[in-house]
């Protein structure tokens, strides 16, 4: 969303912030927690930026971003952590494993092996630690 179409008198921190807590409850305090002693800036930017600006924008649902996004942290294959984070993100709003598995799977096609594999694994980490 561009800042000029957030809403009258809410703060693109307090949009992002809402949209990202949405997907995944008391993600706010904790990239906050994680970024306090080293770059306050950088959580206030992702806040701001991908969740106000971006994750915001009406033209997609949030279930469609979360699995866009899965699909690209997949085949960029160096974010782990992200990857992990949107996954959960994605079953908290309703994607299904079974969603997130067959974008692993069609992965495999247009970024190899590796990186459905790694993209498999990080879901059933996921399911894990969720115990789904």
């Amino acid at each position: 969303m561009h800042p000029s179409s957030v809403p009258k008198g809410v703060s693109r921190y307090a949009l992002g912030a809402q949209t990202l807590n949405t997907l995944n409850a008391n993600q706010v305090e904790n990239l906050e927690a994680t970024f306090k002693d080293i770059s306050p800036d950088l959580a206030r930017l992702v806040i701001e930026y991908g969740f106000a600006d971006i994750f915001s924008r009406p033209a997609l649902d949030s279930k469609h971003r979360e699995m866009a996004t899965i699909a690209a942290l997949t085949a960029m294959g160096t974010a782990p952590s992200q990857l992990k984070f949107h996954i959960k993100a994605a079953l908290h709003i309703g994607v299904s494993q079974v969603d997130i598995r067959e974008i692993m799977i069609l992965m495999s096609v247009y970024c190899g092996f590796p990186a459905a594999i790694n993209g498999t694994l990080a879901l059933k980490e996921v399911m894990r630690e969720t115990k789904i």
